[in-house]
This record gives C-alpha cells, sequence and structure tokens, in this order.
C-alpha cells in the first residue's frame, strides 16, 4: 500500500500528463513545471504525453522548448538509443505537422567547436 493514497495505473499516469498538457489555457509556466516534472522522473515519457507537449509548447509560441524538450528525451535514452527511435519515430507526424526539427537535424547533437585533440593517438 502506497504510503500517500492508491497508486496510479501507468495509463492514468499517461493520462493526467496529456490532460495536464492538453489544457487550452496552460501557460509557459506550468508548461516548464509539467516537463521539469517529468524530466525529474525515472521514466521515458509516452510519446502521447510528448505530443501533448509539443502542442503546448507550440500553442504557446515557444519552438526553443520543443527543442530542450526533444533533447531531454534523447538524454533519458542514452542508455536505450532504441526508444529515442521509437519516440521521434512516434512523434514525426507531430514534428512535421508543428514545424518542429529535432535535435539531430538542427545539429545539436554535436558540439559546435568540437575539435581532433592532436595528442589522441589511434
Amino acid at each position: 500500500m502506497p504510503k500517500h493514497g492508491r497508486e496510479e495505473s501507468d495509463e492514468e499516469f499517461d493520462s493526467r500528463y496529456e490532460r495536464y498538457f492538453s489544457r487550452p489555457d496552460i501557460d509557459s509556466w506550468e508548461l516548464r513545471k509539467g516537463l521539469t516534472d517529468l524530466q525529474g522522473m525515472d521514466l521515458i515519457p509516452e510519446p502521447k504525453i510528448l505530443i501533448a507537449a509539443l502542442k503546448a509548447c507550440r500553442r504557446l509560441n515557444d519552438y526553443a522548448l520543443c527543442v530542450r524538450m526533444l533533447e531531454a528525451v534523447r538524454f533519458k535514452c542514452a542508455v536505450n538509443p532504441e526508444a529515442y527511435d521509437y519516440i521521434i519515430q512516434e512523434l514525426r507526424p507531430t514534428l512535421n505537422e508543428l514545424g518542429v526539427s529535432t535535435p539531430e537535424e538542427l545539429g545539436y547533437d554535436k558540439p559546435e567547436l568540437a575539435t581532433v585533440n592532436p595528442y589522441d593517438i589511434h
């Protein structure tokens, strides 16, 4: 038995966050709060949650937050790159609809000023 009430199922959790981000009156602070909360959890959000968050970002005209959110998801998927590929595949229609590029498409997956270390011997 959980300490603070009944335990929430995965479906209820997903539905709660999807509803939260789908609210037409969500403001920038609430959007960032929700994304920060998700990032702090030991989970990779389901694509339906991310789709609702992407649409909220675009409603608030915050393109940068769309990209930052995708970067955070990629970071969470570092131990399982196939999960990130799956998520991008599921998000692709929404990304195209909203005109959002992935961090990889923007070149943000590589350091901007990276140079080869001349002391590395290969």
